[in-house]
């Protein structure tokens, strides 16, 4: 077995997560664009008193990030 050099090792490193990383670039716009849709509604089950648990259980946002969506929606 002949033995690679540095940059032969952080060449197949680097192969081996080119294409994880781009479906992770992919998962993570679409994911962008989810939240776009999403954000409106969840905010206005935030307004409309939905408990910050259930709108967790329905969608995975947490309540933290519920509670900052809806500030910064009504501009605080």
């Amino acid at each position: 077995m002949t033995q690679q050099t540095p940059a032969q090792l952080r060449a197949s490193a680097e192969a081996k997560l080119k294409p994880i990383g781009q479906r992770r670039i992919k998962i993570l716009a679409q994911l962008e664009a989810l939240d776009a849709e999403l954000r409106p509604a969840l905010v206005e089950a935030v307004r409309m008193e939905v408990p910050l648990r259930r709108i967790y259980e329905l969608t995975g946002v947490s309540p933290n990030t519920s509670r900052a969506w809806r500030k910064a929606d009504d501009g605080g």
